[in-house]
């Protein structure tokens, strides 16, 4: 697992052991990366179930200004940190060694952009994707990136969020979700 572009390109970094994390395939990351392009400079980023930190790190890698990472695992939290320091990013990030649901339900910060990669068995997407519309974590024009199972169906929301767009990659599915704007 390599970062793909920007100033940590092509920099290794340390994945988890075990069965418990199933980290982004490189072919789904380079398309998530390739369809946000144009929306991650100066971006404030929460990578929520961070597992490796992969996704916050790609993100800070391409200009991102800043990125909190958050999983309950504590072997993950210092597999995040050193990542960062692997990739010299550690001053723009923040990791928090917490519950996916308790953080959402007590932070007070607002995200340009969101990146939601839990564990596939239960419905813990369904319930973040619920809790960011509700906190309103999402700033105004951001984005949520969702991976799932492609049989997975995952929730509409209420203006001023809606889904975007739907990606395949084999039996990946990738919904983005955008906030409108305050116009």
């Amino acid at each position: 697992m390599r970062v793909i572009t920007g100033t940590a390109r092509g920099r290794r970094l340390g994945e988890l052991k075990g069965q418990e994390t199933r980290p982004t395939t490189g072919k789904v990351k380079e398309g998530i990366f390739s369809a946000l392009q144009f929306d991650i400079e100066g971006r404030r980023v929460l990578d929520l179930f961070a597992g490796t930190g992969q996704m916050g790190i790609e993100a800070l890698s391409r200009g991102a200004a800043s990125c909190v990472f958050v999983d309950r695992r504590t072997d993950a939290v210092k597999l995040v940190r050193d990542n960062l320091n692997v990739c010299g990013l550690a001053d723009k990030a923040q990791v928090v060694c917490a519950d996916a649901m308790g953080y959402l339900s007590s932070v007070r910060a607002k995200y340009d952009l969101i990146f939601l990669d839990p564990p596939y068995a239960d419905d813990v997407l369904e319930r973040a994707i619920a809790h960011i519309a509700r906190f309103d974590i999402l700033a105004p024009r951001g984005i949520i990136v969702a991976e799932c199972p492609v049989g997975k169906t995952l929730p509409a929301l209420a203006a001023p969020y809606h889904i975007y767009r739907e990606y395949r990659y084999g039996r990946i599915k990738v919904t983005v979700y955008h906030r409108d704007g305050e116009d």
